[in-house]
């Protein structure tokens, strides 16, 4: 099985970054999947020989807030196949909790993997996508657009993301480099477990803020109930890789749709305020 594309894909361990490794692969592209523990491998190993494309499916270690880590990958990628095509930023860790209680610690570690990570991925692959006139497409989330209660450094990481990708966008595209965005609303990965959130003793430390805290828990549950699959987020993602002309921003469902909506209509922020706080009462 030979491939002439090339994409690298953060955080590929579990979740999207899993599914849309085996599905860029499937699609027939070479795929470079990173993720910063590769004795965690073995569930993409797994799903890739199933898929019938094991040989399209390169492990890598790759940590997205280590410079040298990042830099070392790249260069190892370029030196075997001798090109890169695409990049996807799809590693990212979340956060519940809120400021006042939790300290900066929280927001620092957050904007550390969701965002500097990002960004120092996307500077090193570059020079090399411009080069192959590829792409770039990062993983956000709808909590890029809309803020969200209790996920304020998540939600904040997520913004500065898609603050940083929409302005370089129209810049890389003169170099012949395609910037999107994917949005993801809740996704039934193991992004959501590997956070390991202790809710009765987040509840029980809470203070003042344990009641808004434990409807927002509740909400949250039931719309994780309902969430769409890793393979389900993860196709707008290879479709925007063989896309001649994807679009800048990308929702994954039709409700991801209707919410980023809500956000981009509401001139004063009302809209949003009454529709986030009411997951508060």
């Amino acid at each position: 099985m030979a491939s002439s594309k090339t994409v690298l894909i953060t955080g590929t361990s579990s979740g999207i970054g899993l599914a849309a490794a085996v599905a860029a692969a499937r699609a027939g592209w070479r795929v470079v999947a990173t993720m910063r523990d590769t004795g965690r491998a073995g569930a993409l190993t797994e799903a890739a020989q199933a898929a019938g494309v094991g040989p399209l499916v390169q492990v890598e270690r790759l940590d997205v807030t280590d410079p040298a880590s990042v830099a070392e990958c790249l260069d190892a990628v370029v030196a075997q196949h001798g090109r890169l095509d695409a990049v996807v930023n799809n590693a990212g860790s979340g956060v519940v909790g809120t400021v006042e209680q939790d300290g900066m610690a929280p927001v620092r570690a957050a904007m550390e993997v969701n965002y500097f990570g990002v960004v120092e991925v996307t500077r090193a692959a570059l020079p090399h996508l411009r080069a192959s006139k590829g792409r770039v497409i990062t993983v956000t989330s709808v909590g890029g657009v809309v803020g969200q209660p209790f996920n304020e450094a998540y939600c904040a990481a997520k913004f500065a993301v898609e603050g940083f990708m929409e302005s370089l966008a129209p810049v890389a595209a003169t170099v012949g480099v395609h910037v999107s965005v994917v949005e993801p609303g809740a996704v039934a990965s193991e992004f959501v477990a590997s956070q390991r959130i202790d809710i009765p003793a987040l509840l029980s430390a809470a203070g003042p803020y344990a009641p808004a805290l434990r409807a927002y828990v509740e909400r949250t549950q039931k719309s994780f109930a309902v969430a769409q699959s890793p393979a389900e987020a993860a196709a707008p993602i290879v479709a925007a890789l063989d896309a001649e002309q994807p679009p800048f921003r990308i929702q994954t469902t039709e409700w991801a749709r209707d919410f980023a909506g809500t956000k981009l209509a509401d001139l004063d922020g009302a809209a949003v305020q009454e529709l986030t706080g009411g997951w508060l009462r």
